[in-house]
């Protein structure tokens, strides 16, 4: 059976006020910090030089720029290289420059990486394919 209740059981009341003191108890003992702010864009423009045309670099480039959340974009020049402006979190954007365009798709042989400081762009632009300049 179930025990019953009776005068000699405890019981608790809520009031509001008791009810207000313990939300500013609980609030007073817990601080959250403003979330941080996002680091200032950087943005670089390079210039990727070794078998780079007709080895689906300009592709393999945006493929992974979007994956790293920066934006820009990649296009061919007559010179036979590939140039690249990649504007974002600076991280992301020192990745893209130290490790993956010297890396390139598979069947690209990168012989040199040249950045030059630019403007960030929007991130709302995102990373696009440039025609041949």
């Amino acid at each position: 059976m179930f025990p019953s209740t009776s005068a000699a059981a405890p019981r608790l009341a809520l009031t509001p006020r008791s009810v207000a003191a313990a939300r500013r108890a609980m609030a007073s003992g817990t601080t959250t910090p403003p979330p941080p702010s996002p680091p200032n864009p950087k943005a670089v423009r390079v210039v990727v030089k070794g078998r780079v045309q007709g080895v689906f670099f300009r592709d393999w480039t945006v493929e992974t720029a979007r994956a790293l959340g920066l934006a820009g974009w990649v296009r061919n020049r007559r010179d036979g290289t590939v140039e690249a402006l990649l504007s974002g979190e600076p991280s992301k954007v020192d990745e893209m420059v130290s490790r993956r365009l010297p890396v390139g798709p598979p069947a690209a042989a990168v012989t040199a990486v040249l950045p030059s400081p630019a403007d960030p762009v929007d991130p709302a632009e995102g990373f696009s394919r440039k025609p041949t300049a």
